[in-house]
């Protein structure tokens, strides 16, 4: 551990490495700021050694152990006085001359010697997720000289004895010795203006808003509540590029907090300051963004943030962040006091990473608008500013509460089958209702209902204008690219890109339900005569059907290419080469090859994709194609497209046969044509998530430029790293609002966090706060694994465990995947494998409609896959029945 040149009193540079064990919450957070380039006061942290030094040196501990062993949460009260009087042995007793002499150095070195600082409180567990100690522990502000500051230490340290604070650890269930004060020692801020900024609305619970209290002065009259400040609202929305203020409210303000001459503070009333705002809309916006930056920087994202800050009328200087601990659930009011269930089910299936720090608002708000959009169109009102998403360890969540009562308040849906389709293993929620569509309320919901119909058909109908319309809509913001482009006119393109994107999220629902809606239809139909083999007859029926399905045409394009590779003698020779070089096809491929040509034209159109996609951070095929060209590879000599076409014709046709022998003559020609509007909408359901791939390509290619224009001015150590910055960050220093100080510590920190999340089990669901990790479903002593048969079929072999496509070299032909989910770049695997088994994914996720399509047998939503089956283990895959077992069960 790293200190200042003597024991006891820490720099801020220091203190960043120490923790917050050594400099307590408030001085570790300020610490992390200073060093992420935010301004902070000049100052330091006298760490927690000092206090343990004190207490020896003037014989307390014994008082300490004594008292502390006897008082309780109960009998607190009793012990008032002997509280009160080790309170006052701590303020009367001496600072050992070391630590003295210690902070007087320090102090002058800072140049703080004859200025005035303030001296606050920073104990070990103080400002952190899981207790604030807000407003437990003293500070003391404007205090000038030695003897003054030494006064002011003692303060502090006998402050962790006061009752108050003695009965907040009993509450919060902390040991008295695991809350041990150091001491924040900082530059007062000559504040114009200062208060509080707060990265959600701690009063209703709402993220989508930041707020801000000021008044003019210094911050103490917002803090303490002795007067009405100004309150400003601001829509923290990333489609733009600083927040907006939405509402301002001009408090009172019956006078201001100024420092006293002889120390200390001292309000003043007055009424001339009423009427006037403390922050013109310029600084608003300017803190705001400060904010956000703050919430990205110590709270990644997750955890909302409480803010004190000053501006001395040119700059903002932050003064204290700690995370939001009590924050009112923002809700339904039909589930308020009821612990909120967060699923990853179908957000596994397309963002199962833990995703970039400059992807990360992005993402989530692309989501949540997708979420949120399908409802206000139905005329059903969804809580302003609802968002249905979370982070939890860099991972996306989804509020499955909210989403199952808000599809049976709105449709009248019941959430008995909601797991099957949407993929997950949360609860149901309870609801009990016996008939959604009595009443006027059930006629209000056949009507939104019958709405929604209406959507999905003109979406139906609008899917090839606008599956058209956004990508090019997309390439005119990139336009002929972005090198040339100067610095301030990236906003503007960042802000067309997120109108343009913000748009097809909030139509997204609707085109993706152009595939399901048709399956549905057909279900039912077929349940008529098949009852509950209904769906293993529909899975046969769309077996191969070839309809332009996206994410399977892809798979089919590479099995074409490989079995051409392997009659391309240049072709051959290059994939097989001892230095293949995935980067230099075009150069190493000859113009008469093929195989060259055929690749080419794959890139031109799918090029666009990539693994794990949905972050920028991730290459495209068209920039690295090392993926599809390891799976040409790994293929080259068992490709036959003819044997698989063959075999679906099989599958189709056993399937089909049960139709003949079962449904009357006059009912056939129904479900022929409803099987091809069932593919057909797979193929829009499939088309719209590639279209939000080629949609948000302009985001990486600006972050590539702005990348290498940050490494060229020194700011970042390598290009790349921009993908560790957030867009407030690349913003902020594009405005010259940050000179970008501070951003190599800032992305240091963030690799490392990202590296160690990726490293943690994602569980499935979160009950509240706590984290499940969901057992198998089955029968007996595990006889069994039990999910949701999604294609159709009964397959044996090897089971080989793939966490990643990268790892996709391992499955050989034949095996069975086994994966904990998959999006469109996974799917080529599938053409290798003669099963797949995935952890999470619903009837309709993109893996079920892909191994559906192949007709490779396939079960989706077996809870605990992946850590109960053993690689190599012999497996069955019963696609018909949704089970997964050994083979000597299966015996």
């Amino acid at each position: 551990m790293k200190k200042h040149s003597g024991n006891f009193f820490i720099m801020w540079d220091e203190a960043f490495e120490s923790g917050a064990i050594q400099v307590g919450g408030k001085g570790w957070n300020l610490a992390r700021l200073d060093s992420f380039g935010f301004e902070v006061p000049p100052g330091g942290v006298l760490s927690t050694d000092a206090y343990i030094e004190f207490i020896n040196y003037n014989g307390l501990n014994h008082d300490i152990e004594d008292i502390s062993s006897r008082i309780t949460a109960a009998n607190l009260g009793d012990y008032t006085n002997e509280l009160s009087q080790l309170e006052e042995k701590i303020r009367s007793g001496l600072i050992p001359q070391a630590i003295i002499d210690e902070i007087s150095a320090a102090l002058q070195n800072l140049g703080l010697f004859d200025k005035a600082i303030a001296v606050r409180s920073s104990a070990s567990a103080e400002d952190s997720a899981a207790a604030s100690f807000a407003g437990i522990h003293e500070s003391f502000l404007n205090v000038r000289g030695l003897e003054n500051i030494l006064t002011a230490i003692k303060g502090c340290y006998a402050s962790l004895w006061s009752p108050r604070a003695a009965a907040y650890r009993r509450k919060m269930k902390l040991d008295d010795n695991e809350v041990l004060p150091a001491v924040v020692l900082l530059e007062m801020v000559a504040a114009q203006a200062a208060g509080v900024g707060f990265t959600c609305d701690p009063q209703t619970g709402r993220r989508d808003l930041l707020v801000i209290n000021a008044n003019f002065g210094l911050g103490e009259s917002v803090v303490t509540g002795s007067v009405e400040p100004d309150s400003y609202y601001l829509d923290n929305q990333p489609w733009s590029t600083a927040p907006g203020l939405l509402k301002r409210n001009t408090g009172r303000k019956q006078g201001f907090t100024q420092p006293a001459e002889d120390g200390g503070t001292q309000f003043i009333h007055t009424d001339e300051l009423s009427s006037r705002p403390v922050l013109s809309d310029e600084e608003i916006e300017k803190l705001g963004l400060l904010l956000v930056r703050v919430f990205e920087s110590l709270g990644e994202c997750e955890q909302q943030q409480d803010v004190e800050w000053a501006y001395d009328g040119r700059d903002f200087f932050l003064l204290q962040a700690r995370p939001v601990t009590a924050l009112a659930e923002y809700t339904f009011t039909a589930l308020k006091n009821q612990p909120t269930i967060w699923s990853n089910g179908n957000y596994r299936d397309a963002a199962p990473m833990v995703v970039s720090p400059l992807q990360r608002s992005l993402l989530k708000k692309m989501i949540d608008t997708i979420q949120y959009a399908q409802f206000p169109a139905n005329g059903y009102q969804i809580p302003a500013g609802f968002e249905f998403s979370r982070y939890f360890n860099g991972r996306l969540y989804c509020n499955m509460s909210a989403l199952q009562w808000a599809y049976y308040d709105c449709l009248g849906t019941l959430p008995d089958f909601f797991n099957d389709f949407w993929g997950g293993h949360q609860p149901q929620l309870a609801i009990d209702d016996p008939d959604p569509y009595a009443g006027e309320v059930g006629r209000e919901r056949q009507k939104r209902g019958m709405n929604m119909m209406n959507l999905i058909m003109e979406a139906a109908v609008d899917a090839p204008r606008i599956f058209a319309e956004v990508p090019r809509s997309a390439q005119a913001v990139t336009g002929t690219g972005f090198d040339e482009l100067p610095d301030s006119e990236f906003e503007n393109r960042y802000v067309e890109l997120g109108r343009i994107i913000k748009n097809y999220c909030e139509k997204f629902t609707f085109l993706a339900a152009v595939g399901t809606m048709p399956v549905m239809s057909l279900l039912q139909k077929l349940y008529e005569y098949f009852g509950a083999r209904a769906t293993v007859v529909l899975n046969g029926l769309m077996v191969g059907g070839q309809t332009g399905i996206t994410s399977a045409d892809h798979g089919y394009r590479l099995l074409e290419l490989a079995e051409l590779a392997r009659r391309d003698e240049a072709a051959v020779r290059y994939l097989r080469s001892a230095a293949f070089n995935p980067f230099s096809w075009e150069a190493e491929l000859p113009a008469s090859s093929p195989f060259k040509q055929a690749f080419r034209a794959f890139i031109e159109e799918y090029g666009h994709r990539g693994v794990y996609e949905l972050d920028i951070i991730n290459p495209r095929w068209k920039e690295d194609p090392t993926y599809p060209l390891d799976i040409i590879k790994s293929t080259m000599a068992t490709a036959r497209p003819d044997s698989l076409r063959a075999q679906q014709e099989v599958q189709f046709e056993r399937a089909w046969q049960e139709v003949m022998e079962t449904v009357p003559a006059e009912v056939r020609e129904e479900i022929r044509q409803g099987v091809r509007t069932a593919q057909e909408g797979a193929a829009v359901r499939e088309m719209t998530k590639s279209v939000i791939v080629m949609a948000t390509e302009p985001y990486r290619l600006m972050a590539q430029e702005l990348g290498k224009r940050l490494f060229r001015r020194g700011l970042i150590n390598e290009p790349g790293d921009v993908f560790f910055c957030s867009w407030t960050d690349l913003f902020s220093i594009l405005r010259e609002d940050w000179n970008g100080d501070g951003l190599t510590a800032l992305v240091e920190f963030r690799k490392l966090s990202q590296k160690k999340k990726a490293t943690l089990p994602a569980p499935d669901i979160i009950c509240g706060e706590k984290p499940v990790f969901s057992g198998p479903v089955g029968q007996g002593s595990g006889d069994y694994l039990q999910g949701v048969g999604a294609a159709t079929g009964r397959a044996y072999g090897i089971a080989r465990l793939i966490a990643h496509p990268s790892e996709g070299n391992r499955l050989q032909p034949g095996e069975i995947l086994v994966a904990p989910s998959t999006d469109p770049a996974w799917t080529p695997l599938f053409l290798k494998a003669g099963a797949v088994v995935m952890e999470t994914g619903g009837f309709l996720s993109h893996g079920a409609i892909v191994a559906r399509e192949y007709g490779i047998p396939a079960v989706v939503n077996v809870a605990g896959a992946m850590r109960i089956i053993q690689d190599g283990q012999e497996i069955v895959v019963d696609g018909d029945a949704g089970r997964v077992q050994s083979v000597q069960k299966a015996q």
